[in-house]
């Protein structure tokens, strides 16, 4: 079961989809606006967040924005555009998903299931790992560089353990896309180069002069511990 918040102005879809998100097992709050959404999710701290975008009080993207601001609750966006081009904006934007207008309640339970196993997977056998200076424990979701801690987002940690679980083997663009954003296809590279440019930084590095991440032109990106006198 999953504590879905649940933003959309239209009455009937918000009690169409309450009813069967609630009938799938899932604890709904159904809310109307988007101001009232971005304060449910700093007051009440749901698994998930299901939002339209054509909302009355403020534009759904405002609302994504003011989320991430104060929380990395997964956050599933109803749009009825479907091209590339729209749907990487959103990614950019802060969205873990997306789903096109219209749509079925099954395929909304679907997208809540694989946003929150995306989020927690089984990572209780998984021991702290060890790059150098750079310490990820998949348990705590915690991150350290010297010592240190590092304050990363959920899809910037995401795409670190991703990393991190085949170190020194490059990994492309096209499989982070899939593994940290549940998106098996191409024309997403600026999504992935934006949180990997947010990641160097977090580490103290830039892609002129990386310590752990690595890009390999034209392939993808490695990580690896730097270098002996580094």
């Amino acid at each position: 079961m999953a504590r879905v918040l649940l933003v959309e102005d239209d009455d009937a879809i918000r009690t169409s989809l309450s009813k069967s998100l609630t009938a799938a097992g899932h604890a709904v709050t159904p809310l109307a606006g988007g101001a009232d959404g971005v304060a449910a999710v700093a007051r009440d701290r749901p698994d998930v967040m299901l939002l339209d975008l054509g909302l009355p009080d403020l534009d759904g993207r405002d609302v994504l924005a003011m989320v991430r601001a104060v929380s990395d609750v997964p956050v599933i966006v109803a749009t009825a555009r479907d091209d590339d081009a729209s749907v990487v904006r959103l990614l950019d934007a802060g969205a873990d998903d997306y789903v096109i207008k219209p749509f079925s309640s099954a395929q909304i339970d679907a997208r809540i299931r694989a946003v929150l196993r995306r989020r927690s997977p089984d990572q209780q056998g998984e021991a702290v790992l060890s790059l150098g200076a750079l310490s990820i424990d998949p348990r705590s979701r915690e991150v350290t560089v010297d010592g240190e801690p590092v304050d990363l987002t959920r899809k910037e940690f995401d795409l670190l353990l991703a990393l991190s679980r085949r170190a020194g083997a490059v990994v492309t663009k096209r499989e982070l896309l899939a593994e940290v954003w549940g998106l098996p296809w191409g024309g997403g590279d600026r999504t992935v180069d934006v949180h990997l440019s947010w990641l160097r930084r977090k580490l103290g590095e830039t892609a002129a002069q990386p310590r752990f991440l690595h890009s390999v032109r034209g392939v993808g990106v490695k990580l690896a511990p730097p270098e002996p006198g580094s």
